[in-house]
């Protein structure tokens, strides 16, 4: 039952992609999830050309599967980059700007799949003008930053409309029967980050995932407050990061470390606290969505696709059954 349009085109068993979060989407993360059947993604920003390309092929000779790379429009200053990942990747996916046509054409040139993430109707028709092979339609209640500016289901209506490839859904779906409603809505697949944040293979601060655990989805808010790198793009947190920020005192909260990097994090950054992130972890940017709520205990990220995919698979078998027999809901 969880054979669609996306895992045909892909190559996966699961209609499940991981979203690409930078910094804290692995190597070993995206590996986890693709060797389980899903579609693992790596985070692009900051990557070099040679970095992607020595990530992407030592996924590919542990020959897990499918797997992806994110790239935010805005960090996207080397186009080299996108040639080394598209040479190498099965999908290349952009977010945070307007579809762009060439950036699809060097992405199939390398042989590729194209991939963009919109929030609105109009977006998802101009990501088709584009050439994109599917796109994944962002919700408000999504986690990190967000491009869309509505709820899921309602975008989720308005984009099947009008086109015609696979569309992902993203934000809030982090348990099998929400996964299940997606795929019933008309979704290919779904998108998660948040769910995969309490994972070993996760680049994750042990104080980030610490305040993850307990959470629920009433503790997140939708702002505007760390737009450091990011003007203008607003984002899901945990609501506790934002009054720390707000009582520390000083300029700088710690500092980062990505690859052979090392940068001061101001107060209000985008980065997210990473295992090598040192400082005052508790006022940096503790993404999350509302789906935060199924975060309930560390979990390997192969046992976390395992569990939605049986789930969602039993929750759709449930709905298929006729009204008034058993089972129905």
């Amino acid at each position: 039952m969880l054979s669609t349009r996306f895992t045909e085109r892909v190559g996966c068993r699961v209609p499940l992609q991981l979203a690409g979060m930078g910094g804290v989407a692995t190597p070993e993360l995206a590996g986890a999830v693709s060797g389980a059947g899903g579609l693992g993604m790596i985070g692009g920003p900051l990557l070099s050309p040679a970095e992607i390309a020595q990530a992407l092929e030592g996924l590919h000779a542990r020959k897990v599967g499918p797997v992806g790379i994110t790239f935010i429009i805005s960090f996207l200053e080397d186009r080299e980059c996108v040639v080394a990942a598209a040479s190498r990747a099965k999908v290349v996916e952009f977010s945070f700007g307007p579809p762009d046509r060439s950036l699809v054409d060097l992405v199939h040139k390398g042989g590729a799949l194209a991939s963009w993430q919109v929030g609105s109707r109009e977006e998802a028709l101009a990501a088709v003008e584009a050439g994109c092979d599917f796109i994944i339609a962002q919700g408000i209640e999504g986690g990190g930053h967000l491009t869309g500016r509505i709820g899921l289901f309602t975008l989720l209506d308005e984009v099947l409309d009008v086109v015609k490839i696979p569309v992902l859904a993203a934000g809030g779906i982090g348990s099998g029967r929400t996964m299940a409603a997606a795929l019933a809505a008309g979704a290919s697949g779904v998108r998660l980050g948040t769910r995969f944040l309490a994972t070993p293979e996760a680049n994750v601060h042990p104080g980030y995932a610490e305040k993850l655990l307990p959470a629920r989805a009433k503790d997140t808010v939708f702002t505007h407050a760390f737009d450091l790198m990011m003007p203008g793009i607003p984002h899901r947190v945990l609501r506790s990061c934002i009054e720390a920020a707000q009582a520390f005192q000083g300029e700088f909260t710690g500092e980062l470390v990505l690859g052979s990097q090392r940068m001061p994090l101001p107060r209000w950054s985008v980065p997210s606290p990473t295992r090598q992130t040192t400082g005052a972890i508790e006022a940096m940017a503790l993404y999350a969505g509302e789906s935060v709520s199924a975060v309930k205990s560390m979990q390997p990220a192969a046992e976390i696709v395992k569990e939605l995919a049986e789930q969602a698979e039993q929750h759709l078998r449930q709905w298929a059954t006729p009204l008034g027999g058993a089972g129905a809901r």
